[in-house]
């Protein structure tokens, strides 16, 4: 069960933090791989959006991808999984100090069993993990395959990179995230979350062909609905966790050219990373081939 909820909280993040506000339509949202320069850069860095955990049958990493990080001196994720504190916090993110049935009322929990049957658990089982776990398990309708056929997009680069011996890093913590989900939805937003595993299911089958057709246009217009989140959840999970990481990029890719691999999801919109870039001063443009 614990490996499902890790595997699930891996995959949320690629799930739910998809979404992004609509851009005018154009080429620029048939790629995954964006080239950032100027400003001052010596040399340029790159940011590549992934789906965080794919089935081995839909898994793949363009040649592009692997020639922009054979380039860079950096690799940097959203979260270090090098960094011993940072596995130790994802344990911790998974329990909470009052139980789930604690904070529901009698028939509350029993339906909340009835749903969590869906997921192959019950309540029993889960009542000592905190909301964010219990998110966690939304996004495991987003994996249509045992968990021993999935592969992890960041952790193949990943392994690329200490390979190569470069360096790595994270934009942020896993308390960051773990805040960001807290605050985005509560243990009742989380359980109407996970009564629509169904959908997630279908938006899931249809966000992978768009990510391996490398349309950011699609992914968006996939994930924007309002039932998968709102304004203000998208404003904790994405732009203000976006707003952070341009603040701190800047200063990573003046010391070393940097390959960045994040969600696709942060790419795209007003308040995407390619936009606030560009507002910083930086050309940002797509990598074709």
């Amino acid at each position: 069960m614990k490996t499902l909820v890790k595997l699930g909280f891996a995959a949320l993040l690629s799930m739910n933090f998809m979404t992004a506000n609509a851009q005018k339509n154009n080429t620029d949202s048939n790629s995954l791989l964006w080239e950032v320069s100027g400003n001052g850069l010596s040399k340029p860095s790159y940011i590549a959006g992934t789906f965080h955990i794919l089935c081995s049958k839909d898994f793949d990493i363009k040649p592009k991808v692997w020639n922009a990080l054979n380039k860079s001196e950096n690799f940097v994720m959203e979260i270090n999984y090098t960094d011993q504190n940072e596995m130790l916090a994802t344990q911790k993110m998974m329990s909470a100090d009052k139980k789930i049935s604690e904070q529901l009322s009698s028939a509350e929990a029993t339906e909340l069993n009835k749903v969590l049957a869906d997921y192959g658990t019950d309540l029993k089982k889960v009542d000592n993990h905190s909301a964010q776990a219990l998110y966690a398990l939304v996004a495991t309708k987003a994996i249509p395959c045992p968990q021993n056929e999935v592969k992890m997009y960041e952790i193949e680069l990943l392994k690329k990179a200490l390979g190569d011996k470069k360096s790595v890093g994270g934009l942020e913590k896993v308390d960051d995230q773990i805040y960001a989900i807290g605050k985005a939805y509560s243990l009742k937003e989380t359980i109407s979350q996970l009564k629509l595993g169904n959908d997630y299911s279908i938006a899931a089958k249809k966000m992978t062909e768009a990510f391996k057709n490398e349309n950011l246009k699609d992914l968006d217009q996939l994930i924007k609905d309002p039932k998968f989140m709102n304004k203000e959840q998208e404003k904790y999970v994405l732009t203000d966790r976006n707003n952070k990481w341009v603040e701190t990029m800047p200063q990573i890719m003046k010391d070393k050219s940097t390959f960045f691999a994040v969600g696709s999801g942060h790419l795209w919109g007003q308040n995407g990373l390619i936009n606030l870039l560009k507002s910083k001063g930086y050309t940002v443009k797509p990598v074709t081939q």
